[in-house]
């Protein structure tokens, strides 16, 4: 014990300082993060990444090229394989650092060229001081389970930001869902949410979670959270980082802006 007490004084804190602005170390340099469509290097007639994409999150428009491009891109359904971009032939499809894609609206995670304006922010009393969580595996892989364990580790220590998990669905503000929902954790996941108290909110963790993912629509398992719970956060990944998580969970809290519209990622410029 008193050896790994010197080492912890020799090294210091060990937290960031992200997401306190001006700050950058979010953990996640180098990180890839969604595939970027430049829909004006698309090649007419080339199917390529549509045909390797694993969950539909590509598919060629009837309609063909028109001002959002010749493909509809849903990152909704993308599981960050990066596939599509090794196979693009033109770069359309590119790999890219842009992985804070949690939003309001699932449509913002479609794309379209000519997107709207970026939503304003949506008012939600209550939070001044602290945010409570209750998280349900509702059939996830368990690749999002340790993303989340991380959000506890020293480096991220999410206890700073005022946000608490909680095991019970009676002192929880927030539903927090993983998984496709599968067929067996349908009606535990409904009877935890009739728990809480209202008000009360879910967001939707990974893209099981917000469209089913890979297994989504199998034997045992439906399309995520769409249809089953009314859901106020979308965070696609496979899976979201720690930082990730906790953008989108400053967004729902209003303390951070929503960065993604139309599928697209503002990135200040």
């Amino acid at each position: 014990m008193a050896l790994w007490t010197l080492f912890g004084l020799k090294r210091g804190k060990a937290t960031t300082r992200w997401p306190t602005p001006g700050q950058t170390d979010d953990g996640q340099d180098g990180v890839l993060g969604m595939p970027r469509y430049h829909p004006e290097l698309c090649v007419e007639g080339c199917q390529a990444c549509a045909e390797v994409c694993p969950t539909g999150a590509i598919t060629i428009r009837e309609n063909g090229r028109d001002g959002d491009g010749m493909l509809a891109v849903d990152y909704g359904r993308c599981v960050v394989c990066q596939l599509c971009t090794e196979v693009c032939p033109s770069g359309a499809m590119a790999p890219s650092g842009d992985w804070a894609f949690g939003v309001s609206r699932r449509e913002d995670l479609v794309w379209a060229q000519r997107a709207d304006a970026l939503p304003a922010a949506i008012e939600r009393p209550g939070f001044t001081r602290s945010l409570h969580i209750r998280h349900v595996d509702a059939g996830s892989c368990n690749g999002c389970e340790s993303e989340l364990q991380a959000l506890n580790n020293p480096f991220y220590n999410l206890h700073r930001l005022g946000i608490f998990f909680t095991p019970s669905p009676r002192f929880a503000d927030l539903l927090l869902v993983t998984g496709p929902v599968t067929n067996a954790m349908l009606e535990p996941l409904k009877a935890t949410y009739d728990a809480m108290p209202e008000p009360r909110w879910v967001m939707a963790v990974g893209t099981c979670a917000v469209s089913g993912g890979v297994s989504g629509g199998g034997y045992a398992s439906g399309h995520g959270l769409e249809g089953v719970l009314p859901v106020d956060v979308w965070l696609p990944g496979c899976p979201p980082n720690p930082a990730a998580i906790i953008e989108a969970l400053l967004m729902f809290l209003n303390r951070k802006p929503q960065r993604v519209v139309g599928g697209r990622v503002d990135h200040g410029e």
